[in-house]
């Protein structure tokens, strides 16, 4: 039995050994090719690699720092150089809340990277890529994943940028560097995604705001993909000052034309409750009378010039980060609290607060259709919703003639000056998708008696006044086209 059995087990043990020859000889081989292949990936020297990344001698890649680097012909001005060192850590502490500040109204465009899994078998970011003009960046989550092929060829495509790749390989496996379109041909699959793990994109043309396409093909399989170039603005924000006073946050301003006893009125309650803040008066009256007190601006414009164009120039001369908007006949009472206004701006993100006069809030919804042939806008009296954190205040979209507002906010949108008579609503028409707005019941202004003047002469001046306030035929069809053309409206409603 043992010699029947001798021949077929020295077979089996020779068959046995020629496999483990070639499985040995397959294993080294591919032993090799991954040697190979992992000395191949290796990334460009830096050298090269920052060359990618620097534009006009500035490194323009993402980081956490930057600096002004000294150059020759190149002027540096270090900001804190400029600040008395006994007042920097406070001034420094300020800016940082400013700017908290700031981020919380102007939230960052930018969309948090979406990667989409390799199951087509393409991997790319669905979201989030973003690069400022002339910058580069990496392009993130490229990928192939779940095929094999004898020999992988992937071509990606931009329209607004050129591509290019961080790994050092030769130019057979990589073509097209610093074009448009880069081509990656490799029998090797890892060395390929090392490849794709490392492609930047840079944007040669100077855009403020674009999206650039971008195309990944790899056999029969496409993906498209955005990349957002986008030029941030810088933050603009302004020093409320160490004690943070009302005086160095709010100046209030104010519109006038002929009645200035109805402004001196005004003047004198606002000095009752705050004696320190500024009052900037704009005044388009034919007889202008002087205004001249401490913390007063009073600005002459030419005669009829008109509401807006008043609010305007009033608005341009605020040098703090608030302005309260006030007619010149109301009045202050010990209901006019502008720190609980001042609360509600900086404690949300709103661009303005109404309050009430005289227990009228006068809130308003503005809501808006697109259509091919021009569009439809509604007005409806009311507000959205209330007010997260402040149970007498609500989000609406426009307010009363008496409102807090953030400064650079309103000179964004701006007082149209072509309307010169009863103009309110029409501010906020412009606001609409800009301005945040909200009002608050519990903050209220006075308002000055409206009984005729006894005296003959301020009578008189009443009169006047009422000539150019009230809306004639002409202005309001005068609105409703300019509403037509400026605002491509079709249609306005109010209810």
């Amino acid at each position: 039995m043992k010699y029947y059995f001798s021949i077929p087990l020295l077979c089996i043990v020779g068959v046995i050994l020629v496999v483990l020859d070639w499985w040995w000889t397959d294993v080294n081989q591919i032993k090799g090719e991954i040697s190979k292949a992992q000395s191949d990936m290796k990334l460009l020297s830096p050298e090269k690699y920052k060359s990618l990344f620097i534009y006009n001698g500035i490194w323009l890649a993402p980081k956490n720092r930057c600096e002004c680097a000294k150059a020759d012909h190149v002027h540096v001005y270090q900001m804190e150089d400029y600040i008395d060192k006994k007042d920097l850590a406070s001034i420094k502490e300020r800016r940082q809340k400013e700017f908290e500040h700031y981020q919380k109204r102007y939230p960052s465009m930018t969309q948090d990277i979406v990667i989409a899994k390799p199951n087509m078998p393409l991997s790319y970011p669905i979201q989030g890529v973003e690069v400022m003009p002339l910058h580069t960046i990496m392009i993130p989550g490229l990928g192939l994943r779940g095929v094999t092929e004898e020999k992988y060829q992937v071509i990606l495509r931009a329209s607004l940028g050129t591509l290019n790749t961080l790994a050092d390989v030769s130019d057979d496996v990589v073509r097209g560097r610093g074009k448009k379109e880069l081509l990656i041909l490799t029998s090797d699959v890892e060395l390929l995604n090392f490849i794709l793990r490392h492609v930047t994109y840079t944007s040669v043309v100077y855009q403020l705001s674009a999206v650039d396409m971008m195309s990944f093909k790899s056999k029969d399989h496409v993906a498209q993909f955005p990349v957002i170039i986008r030029q941030p603005s810088l933050p603009k924000l302004i020093d409320p000052g160490a004690d943070r006073k009302i005086s160095s946050l709010v100046t209030i301003t104010t519109k006038t034309f002929l009645r200035y006893h109805k402004l001196r009125f005004l003047i004198k309650s606002i000095r009752q409750y705050y004696p320190d803040i500024k009052i900037i008066v704009a005044d388009d009256s034919e007889v202008p009378e002087k205004i001249i007190e401490e913390n007063i601006e009073h600005y002459i414009m030419p005669f009829g010039k008109g509401w807006f164009a008043g609010r305007n120039l009033a608005i341009s001369q605020v040098t703090t980060k608030y302005y309260l908007w006030v007619d010149d006949d109301y009045l202050f009472t010990e209901n006019t609290k502008i720190e609980k206004l001042l609360d509600v701006l900086e404690r949300t993100n709103l661009d303005m607060v109404g309050g009430s006069v005289k227990g009228d809030t006068y809130s308003f919804q503005l809501l808006y259709e697109q259509s091919d042939d021009g569009d439809c806008l509604h007005l409806r009296y009311g507000s959205f919703h209330k007010l997260d954190g402040f149970p007498n205040c609500v989000v609406t979209s426009g307010v009363v003639n008496f409102y807090l507002a953030h400064t650079d906010k309103s000179r964004h949108v701006s007082y149209d000056p072509l309307l010169q008579r009863v103009a309110h609503s029409e501010f906020f028409v412009d606001g609409l998708g800009i301005l945040l707005v909200g009002s608050c019941s519990d903050v209220s202004v006075g308002h000055q008696n409206h009984n005729p003047a006894s005296d003959p002469n301020l009578a008189k001046i009443e009169d006047q006044y009422k000539t150019f306030r009230d809306n004639t035929d002409a202005q309001v069809q005068f609105k409703l086209a300019l509403h037509y053309f400026k605002n491509r409206l079709k249609c306005y409603s109010t209810r």
